[in-house]
């Protein structure tokens, strides 16, 4: 009975290890957990904060005041003469001032405002198209290296047969010691090479772990199709890009919030049109109310420069922002086109890999044939092994651009 419960222990905990972990997963996982995100959500909330601040402006603005005094000197006239009392005196009072007009500078203020929480939305957009996009490749080279810890273990397992090999045809005669020393010193070599392989995957995995806030398993399994991926290239590309990147909209939007806060600078001068009302109550040496309702323009006259100061330091802002859009879009252009000339050059590269490496295996078979019968020397075929090992690693290496380049190409797009 225990040794059954054991062997079911095993099998369970051989499955918790061997748990799929999906590309989907991963990114989904990420975005769930990641710092980054909450941040940015914490910047909407922070953005709309300052919208609904811009818009309080255009509701009314009701100040209570009281003031009192323990003693305050009172003139009173009294036959031609003036004479002093010192009495206590408080006064309360309310004030009511609703905007009427202000030429365009609040509204201007609140649509920037609102352009504002669009960025943090639209920021927020592109913080996870970049933490997918990073997830993707962390994820990519997770298959990579764990593909190359087998091509690394084969490579060695080859070594040790090669070494074992030639220990015997030393003994027998055929071969010299040089032989055997020389496979030995390849084992010792492609076993570094295996440690670095699996030291790679594990800061890959590491890498991943963090990012999704959970720990992965070494026998994780893995979707290794998502290095066969393959994404068309239509001439539309550049346009569906320029259209759909979060960068990009967000640059439109910081021009729109420049262009509004440079109209609401200009709108400072003028000055603006209020509403007052207030009521007051007053209690010195006599006890009365006041009250008062009217309408009040404001202008300034002159404010030492501050305000023309502001109006040019939001005028040169709309500059910034308008270069700051082109250079964008240039820089987009310019890493669009270097990533589509590259995957048609991978396509080729794919081809010719596997071309390579079917040839040098086709030579390692022969060559390994030709060293039993003392045709071929040691050299020659380690040279054939390492040719094989190299276009092996090759294929995987370029699969693993490619796929790069493609998951660059949906963050450009805006896509997850």
């Amino acid at each position: 009975m225990k040794k059954t419960l054991w062997i079911l222990l095993l099998i369970s905990s051989s499955g918790l290890n061997a748990e799929t972990l999906t590309l989907k997963s991963a990114i989904s996982k990420t975005l769930a957990h990641h710092p980054d995100v909450k941040n940015f959500m914490l910047r909407i909330q922070q953005a709309e904060q300052g919208y609904n601040s811009a818009y309080a402006a255009y509701l009314p603005q009701v100040d209570a005041s009281a003031n009192y005094s323990p003693t305050q000197t009172y003139v009173l006239p009294l036959n031609g003469t003036f004479n002093t009392i010192n009495d206590t005196g408080w006064n309360v009072g309310i004030t009511m001032r609703q905007k009427v007009w202000d030429f365009a500078k609040t509204a201007s203020l609140v649509d920037a405002s609102k352009k504002d929480a669009d960025i943090s939305k639209l920021s927020l957009e592109e913080v996870k198209a970049l933490l997918a996009y990073k997830v993707k490749s962390l994820y990519e080279l997770l298959v990579v290296q764990r593909e190359a810890i087998k091509v690394r273990q084969k490579d060695l397992e080859a070594k040790k047969a090669l070494y074992a090999q030639s220990k015997a045809l030393v003994k027998q005669g055929l071969k010299t010691k040089a032989d055997s020393h020389r496979f030995l010193s390849s084992v010792y070599a492609a076993e570094d090479n295996l440690a670095i392989a699996k030291a790679s995957f594990e800061k890959a995995k590491t890498s991943l772990s963090l990012y999704m806030g959970r720990e992965i398993s070494n026998q994780v399994k893995l979707q290794s199709s998502a290095l066969k991926k393959n994404v068309s290239l239509s001439k539309e590309i550049e346009h569906q890009i320029l259209t759909n990147n979060y960068r990009v909209k967000m640059d439109a939007l910081s021009v729109e919030k420049s262009k509004l806060l440079h109209q609401s600078a200009k709108s400072a001068h003028y000055g603006s049109v209020d509403i007052v009302a207030s009521h007051s109550r007053f209690d010195t040496l006599n006890s009365y109310n006041t009250d008062y309702i009217g309408v009040s323009y404001n202008i300034p006259l002159y404010s030492g420069g501050r305000l023309s100061a502001q109006e040019q330091q939001a005028k040169i802002g709309y500059q910034i922002a308008q270069e700051q859009q082109a250079s964008d879009a240039l820089a987009i252009k310019e890493e669009l086109r270097a990533l589509v000339i590259d995957i048609k050059r991978y396509a080729k590269t794919i081809k010719a890999k596997k071309a390579q490496l079917r040839s040098a295996q086709s030579a390692q078979k022969v060559l390994n044939a030709r060293y039993k019968e003392g045709l071929a020397t040691y050299i020659e075929v380690l040279d054939s092994t390492t040719q094989v090992l190299n276009a092996q690693l090759g294929v995987l290496e370029t699969y693993y651009s490619r796929s790069l380049a493609f998951d660059r190409l949906e963050y450009l797009k805006g896509n997850i």
